[in-house]
């Protein structure tokens, strides 16, 4: 297996400040499907012997100079060796057409996360977890359970995407005819997108905000679109997924067997979030005594991207220091 050389950005263009407390650099692996995924490897500067390491990714259009890049330097300050990685199809990373998503490849993404991981000389391959944060909280979720060698996962601010594609927000196009007229629309923008050579693009999210917009869509628009979290490689900064990039989501559900993932899994989400039953409604489905839900007081959704006097980082360190 060899990697696709990629061009790589090496100057800092992350939304977050870089940290004189870490090592940083720029690395690439590949997955089972041939795509080579682009990564930022943070490491203490004091490392000494095999470290316990951790996968990032997500949010659900975003790349790895945003959130999970956060999540993956804070942690590194804390003493772990961690990746953020930009998933198929987005950001650095290769696959084609761009701006596709996938319930499998996603999913492999994380696998081939730790594939790296578990062969890299400074990692302890039996102290390996993951992160996922908003869609990729699912996809750890569908990893870990999938994937023995993930002993912990966290997820953050989760969404289900198959649960959110297939059924609507809080399952209110639960229906069959509600999917079918989604899957009308969608395969006439197939035929248009091959006659046209080129695919159509879903727009990223909302560009202008009025009054009568969504709490949470004004949130997006605050994070994605201002100087907040902006980031032109970005699908939710620019214009957004293929539009039919995530059509298998409509069929393909994940976390299909959560109630069977033996390893330790903490679930935070915010208190006043959209989406946070999200995460309470996988919480449910756990098994086991090393599971938990941790509710952040007041927070929304998009808080438990940047805000770091919001995200419980001590409490997420302490979970993988317990299970690692």
């Amino acid at each position: 297996m060899k990697c696709e050389n990629l061009v790589l950005t090496e100057e800092w263009d992350k939304v977050f400040d870089k940290s004189d407390k870490v090592h940083h650099e720029k690395v690439t692996f590949i997955n089972r499907y041939g795509i080579t995924l682009a990564a930022d490897l943070y490491k203490p500067l004091d490392a000494d012997g095999k470290l316990p390491a951790i996968a990032c990714a997500g949010p659900f259009g975003a790349v790895k100079e945003q959130v999970s890049g956060l999540y993956a330097q804070t942690l590194a300050e804390m003493g772990f060796l961690t990746i953020a990685f930009d998933p198929s199809f987005t950001g650095e990373s290769a696959g084609e057409p761009r701006f596709m998503a996938s319930p499998d490849i996603n999913t492999e993404d994380f696998q081939a996360a730790v594939d790296f991981l578990a062969t890299n000389d400074e990692v302890d391959p039996d102290k390996i977890g993951i992160c996922g944060i908003c869609g990729w909280g699912g996809m750890a979720l569908n990893a870990a359970s999938l994937d023995t060698r993930i002993k912990a996962t966290v997820t953050s601010t989760m969404y289900n995407m198959t649960r959110q594609i297939a059924k609507g927000y809080y399952d209110e196009a639960d229906n069959a005819d509600a999917r079918y007229e989604m899957k009308v629309a969608l395969n006439n923008q197939r035929t248009e997108d091959y006659k046209n050579g080129e695919y159509a693009r879903m727009g990223g999210v909302v560009k202008e905000v009025t009054d009568d917009l969504p709490q949470f869509v004004k949130d997006y628009h605050d994070f994605y679109i201002e100087e907040l979290g902006y980031h032109p490689r970005s699908p939710g900064s620019n214009d957004g997924w293929n539009m039919t990039g995530c059509m298998s989501f409509i069929s393909q559900p994940i976390i299909a067997y959560s109630d069977e993932i033996r390893s330790a899994v903490l679930i935070i989400h915010g208190e006043n979030a959209h989406s946070r039953y999200f995460s309470e409604d996988e919480f449910a489905k756990l098994t086991g005594d090393n599971k938990e839900l941790m509710i952040i007081p007041d927070a929304v959704h998009t808080d438990l991207y940047y805000k770091t006097d919001v995200i419980p980082f001590e409490k997420i360190a302490e979970f993988y220091r317990e299970n690692l």
